[in-house]
């Protein structure tokens, strides 16, 4: 389907008071990660509304996201030294596109070629960015044919976050409204950067172990399955040991997937390198007292389950019991976080890596839940909420961002069946998508094909 760009600009806030802001100081917490954008587009049938005017709609998109960058000022400048954003003029660059033909049938579609998905994006994702040069954010409005749009949002995980992704798109969609999309309590924003401060220089090594193991060389593919509830709660069965009597659907189905996607991996290289699994854990809800979902940057940390056995059969339920006993290692040590001890933190989880992977030949997943963060919930901007959320399909042949896995909700009414995005090297993911012992509890997703 032809994609026609109509128009490209640079968005600002809406206010001239952001423009002399003092500098915003990023975290610790984001100076160890590298800058890369993460895709996320937002998918709205046309509303059965006669009234429904495109050009409007358009020029009240633009008006309210420049009012919502207003309350979330960094996003419009740039980082500079890996210390700070300024800069609050540089703005958000911002696309509007025409899609020929029908948002169902481009769905349909992007069931078989996930990668025309990129073209609805303003940007390249999954691959790593210049820091100081390139913006937090990047905006493609798409306008189908039969009236349905698409809202692509590219986000530079350098100071954004799912959670702060979540709070921005509320903000905007408020706004658009009509209504007050203000952030309470504006001072927690920048709480990141007082409970964690930065680092004048961040050592090198921390930078160069998590640069070597979150970017791969090579083709790389990304496919989507659907886990429905019955499949589910057979994993929870199948996970239950006697060192974890009772597991939790989540643990059950990332025990599954890091198991599945480290047997592909191996067989597609022939090498049996240790294993490592990690998953994000928000801390907001963490901190006492608890922060904010606005409050803006990466406040995650990852949990790390490590494995290294040679052996063909991997047990499902020891993969289990490790994933919650890397969850418990994980909240004893929030005390070092709480107490803002948050570089003693860093420093702990890069020695475990290298302690257990000292000649840095180790096999990396990271495992990301979108549940109750990035599920559409807080994009409503007048004419209902999303009918899919997605992100883009990596496509990169450098340096990119690989062996991910995304757990996020199917749609309404499907809430106990979850979607699983996954992407690997294209050889572990064609061996993936045929083994058929996860194909008993995977299957395509069926339901962008009831758009």
């Amino acid at each position: 389907m032809a994609i026609r760009i109509i128009s490209k600009e640079v968005v600002k806030p809406s206010s001239l008071q952001v423009y002399v802001r003092e500098p915003f100081s990023i975290s610790l917490l984001d100076q160890v990660i590298p800058a890369h954008y993460i895709p996320t587009i937002y998918f709205y049938t046309n509303p059965s509304d006669s009234h429904f005017d495109i050009a409007q709609v358009l020029e009240q998109l633009k008006n309210s996201v420049s009012k919502a960058l207003n309350q979330f000022y960094p996003l419009s400048g740039r980082t500079v030294d890996n210390l700070h954003i300024t800069s609050y003029n540089k703005g958000v660059p911002y696309v509007e596109a025409r899609v020929k033909g029908r948002l169902c049938d481009y769905i349909e579609k992007a069931n078989h070629q996930l990668e025309i998905l990129n073209q609805l994006l303003p940007c390249q994702c999954y691959c790593s960015i210049p820091t100081s040069t390139s913006p937090q954010i990047a905006v493609q409005v798409n306008i189908f044919d039969c009236g349905g749009i698409a809202i692509a949002m590219c986000s530079s995980h350098k100071i954004v976050d799912g959670t702060t992704l979540s709070a921005f798109m509320k903000s905007w969609a408020a706004y658009n409204q009509g209504s007050n999309g203000e952030i309470p309590n504006p001072d927690l924003l920048g709480a990141a950067s007082r409970l964690f401060p930065p680092l004048e220089s961040v050592p090198q090594n921390y930078l160069s172990l998590i640069e070597s193991l979150w970017f791969k060389e090579g083709w790389h593919k990304t496919r989507r399955f659907v886990f429905d509830e019955n499949a589910i709660a057979t994993l929870v069965v199948k996970a239950k040991s006697k060192r974890l009597e009772h597991p939790s659907r989540f643990v059950a189905l990332s025990a599954f997937l890091w198991k599945y996607a480290m047997l592909a991996t191996r067989s597609a290289s022939g090498i049996s390198k240790p294993s490592i699994l990690t998953q994000s854990v928000n801390l907001r809800q963490r901190m006492k007292p608890r922060l904010p979902n606005h409050s803006m940057g990466n406040l995650y940390c990852s949990t790390i389950s490590m494995y290294k056995s040679d052996a063909k059969d991997i047990e499902l339920h020891h993969l289990a019991s490790l994933v919650r006993e890397a969850m418990d290692a994980f909240n004893d040590q929030l005390g070092l976080l709480q107490s803002g001890e948050a570089l003693q933190f860093v420093t702990d989880q890069h020695n475990q890596v290298e302690e257990f992977a000292p000649d840095g030949e180790v096999e990396l997943f990271d495992c990301t839940s979108w549940l109750n963060t990035v599920d559409g919930d807080e994009a409503d901007f007048g004419w209902g909420k999303p009918t899919m959320t997605s992100g883009g399909w990596n496509e990169s042949r450098y340096h990119a961002f690989a062996n991910t896995i995304i757990i996020k909700s199917i749609g309404q009414g499907q809430h106990k069946a979850l979607e699983v995005v996954i992407t690997l090297d294209e050889k572990a993911m064609d061996i993936l998508e045929r083994h058929p012992d996860f194909l008993a509890f995977a299957s395509p997703n069926p339901y962008y094909n009831k758009i």
